[in-house]
C-alpha cells in the first residue's frame, strides 16, 4: 500500500479526504499542524474531531507544534502589512509556507512518505509535452480553492493530491453521512481561521497595533468623519464608515503622512491596471512577452479579460507583472492576490502591489494611494 500523509483540519472536507483514501487502499497517515493557541476550528477543538477520525479509521495521527512558524510567517505578515496601509491574504502565504512546504518536509522526514493530501477542491494534472503539473479549478466552481493555492511549487504540486476537486461539496456531504463520519454535519468554517480564533480581524489587529485616531476626507481633502486607525479599513470598504452622504461613499485610499482616510462615489473606485510581484508562475514557465489571460482579483469575483504585460524584476519583489483589465475593476487591493487564468488552468499569481490612482484622487497632495 503506498503510504499518504493528510492534512486533517477537523472539518468535513479533510475528513472525507482521508476516509476515501483509505477506502481506496492507501496507508493513510493522519496530521494535523497546531497552528494557534486557545479555542478556534483549526486548533483545539478541530484537533479532537480529526484526533476521533483517525480512531474510527483505525490510522494513526500526529500533531506538528507549528505555532511559532505561523507567528513568524502569518501574524508578523499580517501585522506589518495593515500597519503600512495594505490588506494582506494570509492564506495563499499561509499554504505554501505554514502547511503544504513543512507538511511535505515533515511527510519525508519522520514519516519515509512522498505524497501529501488535503480537503481543497481544486485538481492537478500532468502536461504530457511540457512535464509541469498544472493546478486547475475545481469542478465545482462554489467550492473553488484554486485562488488560494496559486503560489505551490512544482515540487509540492507533484507530491500532492486533492481527492475532493472532482466532485461538489453537496457530494462530499453525502460521501460523510453514508460512511458515518462524525464531521458529516459539521458547519463550515466561515471565516480566517484568525478572525474565528480572536472574533473579528480588528480585535486581532488591536492586540498589536495601536489606535491612531484621524480624519476621513473626499478626494478634494474635506473632512467627512474620523477613524480609528488605518489598519481598521481596506480598498473597496463601504460599511462602518460612519459617514453621512447622499450617496454611498467608499475607501479608494489612504493618506499615510497625514494619517487620511479617503473616501469617495464608487465610480472613483474603479482601476483600469495593476502590478503584481512576488509572482509564481504554477502551469506555465514565465512568459517574455505580453499574454492574454482571464484575472481573479478576489476569492469571491469572477475572473475578468485582462492583459499581463511582464516587467522586470527588481530586488526582493521577485517577478512582477503587469495587468491591464480589458474593463476598469472595483476595489483593486494592494496585499491581496490576483490569479490569472487560460481557462480551468492556473498559470500563475502574486500580490498586488499598486494600483493606478484614479484621477479624481490624484489631486490630492502626499497621497499614498494603493501602494506600500
Amino acid at each position: 500500500m503506498e503510504r499518504i500523509v493528510v492534512g486533517l483540519s477537523g472539518g468535513v472536507d479533510s475528513s472525507v479526504a482521508a476516509a476515501t483514501l483509505h477506502q481506496q487502499g492507501y496507508d493513510v497517515v493522519g496530521l494535523t499542524l497546531w497552528l494557534m493557541k486557545g479555542k478556534g476550528q483549526c486548533c483545539s477543538e478541530g484537533m479532537v474531531d480529526a484526533a476521533k477520525l483517525c480512531d474510527d479509521l483505525g490510522i494513526p495521527y500526529h500533531v506538528v507544534d507549528s505555532r511559532e512558524v505561523f507567528e513568524r510567517e502569518i501574524i508578523n505578515y499580517l501585522v506589518e502589512g495593515y500597519g503600512s496601509g495594505i490588506t494582506p491574504l494570509p492564506c495563499s502565504q499561509c499554504n505554501r509556507a505554514v502547511k503544504f512546504g513543512p507538511m511535505l518536509q515533515y511527510a519525508r522526514e519522520e514519516l519515509g512518505c512522498d505524497r501529501i493530501a488535503t480537503g481543497h477542491y481544486a485538481r492537478i494534472t500532468q502536461n504530457s509535452e511540457t512535464g509541469r503539473y498544472e493546478l486547475r479549478r475545481a469542478v465545482d466552481p462554489a467550492k473553488d480553492q484554486s485562488y488560494f493555492l496559486y503560489d505551490l511549487t512544482q515540487d509540492l504540486l507533484a507530491a500532492c493530491d486533492f481527492p475532493l476537486g472532482h466532485q461538489t461539496k453537496v457530494e462530499t456531504r453525502r460521501i460523510a453521512t453514508e460512511l458515518g463520519l462524525h464531521t458529516a454535519a459539521k458547519p463550515d468554517s466561515q471565516d480566517l481561521c484568525l478572525i474565528e480564533h480572536h472574533g473579528s480581524m480588528q480585535t486581532f489587529l488591536d492586540k498589536y497595533l495601536a489606535p491612531k485616531p484621524g480624519d476621513i476626507v473626499d478626494p478634494e481633502g474635506r473632512i467627512l468623519g474620523q477613524h480609528t486607525g488605518i489598519h481598521h479599513y481596506t480598498i473597496g470598504q463601504r460599511k462602518g464608515l460612519g459617514i453621512a452622504a447622499p450617496n454611498p461613499l467608499y475607501v479608494v485610499g489612504f493618506d499615510m503622512g497625514k494619517n487620511h482616510v479617503i473616501v469617495a462615489d464608487r465610480s472613483d473606485a474603479h482601476w483600469p491596471d495593476c502590478t503584481v510581484q512576488r509572482v509564481n508562475w504554477v502551469s506555465i514557465a514565465a512568459p517574455h512577452e505580453p499574454m492574454k489571460v482571464s484575472v481573479q482579483i478576489r476569492y469571491r469575483s469572477g475572473a475578468v479579460g485582462a492583459t499581463l504585460i511582464p516587467l522586470t524584476a527588481e530586488p526582493g519583489t521577485g517577478d512582477r507583472v503587469k495587468i491591464v483589465f480589458d474593463e476598469p475593476q472595483f476595489g483593486v487591493t494592494p496585499g491581496q492576490a490576483a490569479v490569472w487564468y487560460d481557462g480551468d488552468r492556473v498559470l500563475g499569481g502574486g500580490l498586488i502591489e499598486a494600483a493606478a490612482v484614479p484621477e479624481k484622487v490624484a489631486t490630492t497632495s502626499d497621497v499614498r494611494v494603493l501602494s506600500h
